[in-house]
């Protein structure tokens, strides 16, 4: 459940949007009083700057300090102050911004927009790890926007306030993107990361602290770091890497949207996934794919437990037991090749020796 309603900045109540009334808004349930006693520790609060179009649909919301459990017994009396001076009309555009305040249980499914903004915040402001809040239905929620420079705007009839911007400012305006989600960067800056190409970031992924993510990396929401990690690959929705790994250019992590596996990816501690390489199956700890080798659920494995060297009880080697490698899902200490010569998908003990990252690569201060 959610609950969205607009700060009261002046001694009236603001009428509620069409999303707040989605919502079962408590400006039309009763005092605020009636909310904090509805609260749980699996919740989270908190007070952002909404962008509304003209005909009241919420674009974005920006929630600079969402917190865990119930509302500040002072309402955060400090950010309302700087966040309703920061409500405007933007007729270019056809937008204004405007104070909501919003509380979400974290266990149930986004119902409004503005709840949907709340939970992103929550993963990219590291309260809250990947996989761990409910963001079922969240596409059917969020709204496609052209994000510009300028601001959002709406999808409809983009062009003709692309015309009131450029006449408006005097100068061409960028479209970064058409999409449902933003740029993380945009609404969150975790410390201690460092991300090459911002863009290739959304809100909602999860950096840890130590984190680099190259200009070829790519971060989804609800998805991201346990730890100081290298990415220069694709972490898709749903992964987890952990602390020390390292995804290669190129590398790919399979997720569960449209299209994806039912087996959820992740990919321990001190792991490679080689250049251009793929996985499908999690993985545990001190784990290497080779590259080039997309390592997928059905993908046939030869297992070579003593480097391919297995002597039989009559003396001539065995051959070895082949296995799906979702048999293998959650191995440690595994390294997983092609032969150069059989084309057969290889999987070798690797005696428990994991990768080491380049500290001074990780060192972002």
């Amino acid at each position: 459940m959610d609950r969205v309603r607009r700060a009261a900045t002046g001694p009236g109540r603001v009428t509620a949007s069409r999303d707040d009334r989605m919502a079962g808004d408590s400006a039309h349930a009763g005092p605020r009083s009636r909310i904090v006693s509805s609260m749980t520790t699996r919740s989270a609060w908190g007070l952002g700057l909404a962008t509304v179009t003209d005909d009241g649909n919420t674009l974005d919301v920006w929630y600079p300090k969402p917190i865990l459990g119930d509302e500040p017994a002072d309402g955060d009396a400090a950010l309302l102050a700087t966040l309703s001076a920061m409500e405007r009309k933007d007729a270019a555009r056809g937008v204004h911004t405007t104070v909501v305040r919003t509380w979400a249980d974290l266990d149930d499914a986004p119902q409004t927009v503005a709840g949907a903004y709340l939970r992103l915040h929550v993963l990219s402001h590291r309260l809250a790890r990947p996989n761990t809040i409910n963001l079922d239905g969240i596409f059917s929620r969020l709204p496609n926007v052209v994000w510009t420079s300028a601001g959002p705007c709406a999808a409809e009839d983009f062009e003709a306030a692309h015309t009131r911007l450029r006449a408006a400012l005097g100068r061409p305006v960028q479209v970064h993107s058409v999409d449902k989600f933003p740029r993380m960067t945009d609404y969150v800056l975790p410390p201690g990361v460092r991300i090459g190409n911002a863009a290739h970031v959304r809100l909602g992924a999860y950096l840890s602290e130590g984190t680099t993510i190259m200009h070829s990396g790519f971060v989804n929401y609800n998805a991201g770091t346990l730890g100081r990690s290298m990415v220069e690959g694709r972490i898709s929705q749903g992964v987890v890497i952990g602390d020390g790994s390292d995804v290669g250019g190129g590398a790919s992590t399979m997720g569960m949207l449209s299209g994806g596996g039912r087996q959820r990816v992740a990919l321990g501690e001190r792991c490679l996934l080689g250049a251009n390489s793929g996985l499908g199956i999690p993985l545990g700890d001190d784990c290497v794919v080779e590259a080039g080798l997309y390592l997928t659920a059905g993908t046939k494995l030869a297992m070579l437990p003593s480097g391919g060297v297995v002597p039989g009880s009559h003396g001539l080697f065995k051959e070895p037991r082949v296995v799906s490698a979702r048999e293998l899902a959650g191995a440690s200490n595994v390294l997983f090749r092609r032969n150069s010569q059989s084309g057969a998908v290889e999987a070798l003990s690797r005696g428990g020796k994991g990768i080491e990252l380049n500290s001074a690569l990780h060192a972002n201060q």
